[in-house]
């Protein structure tokens, strides 16, 4: 029961992240297609000169959050260390993607002017996720410290482990010294 701490820890970051990178795909989208079409006196899309880099970062983040959440849930289901190497590595892709958009999110505040409260929304959304994302990522390696967090790097409980120590081959079975 000990062993399933960070599962309990991760799985509702996990779904948060998911809906939070959801919606910044739909509204980033909205956002640039609106940019795109040269409407940016529609309530809500007015900007400045970063706002098309961001609005494409935004997009890309979101779309490499989302995907990065199906191997995540994969990895909660299994919870094993063969899906937690799928897991970080493309959760750490997804929060490098935003920390990018992150920075382009602050650039854009920086630059100020006549920003709408859609772009707002969406920068408020880019910041709530490069910190929940990194504390998902965290989640997902703190095995590496302590077993009762998740599997971690050093378990021996699957195939070549302890098996293998006790003199098993899992495709003969035990074998029987005399």
């Amino acid at each position: 029961m000990a062993q399933t701490v960070g599962r309990n820890l991760a799985a509702p970051l996990l779904f948060l992240n998911l809906i939070l990178y959801i919606f910044v795909v739909g509204l980033a989208s909205w956002n640039l297609n609106k940019f795109i079409n040269g409407q940016t006196y529609h309530p809500g899309v007015a900007g400045n000169g970063a706002t098309s880099n961001f609005l494409i970062f935004a997009i890309l983040a979101g779309v490499i959050g989302v995907a990065s959440k199906f191997a995540g849930g994969n990895h909660i289901r299994a919870w094993r260390n063969e899906s937690l190497a799928a897991a970080a590595a493309a959760s750490i892709v997804a929060w490098a993607v935003t920390v990018l958009a992150f920075g382009f999110a602050c650039k854009e505040i920086a630059i100020g002017s006549n920003r709408g409260w859609r772009l707002k929304v969406l920068e408020a959304s880019i910041i709530i996720l490069a910190f929940t994302q990194l504390f998902y990522v965290l989640l997902l390696h703190a095995g590496v410290f302590s077993s009762k967090y998740g599997p971690g790097y050093r378990d021996t409980d699957y195939a070549g482990g302890r098996h293998a120590a006790a003199g098993v081959d899992l495709a003969k079975g035990p074998t029987v010294r005399t």
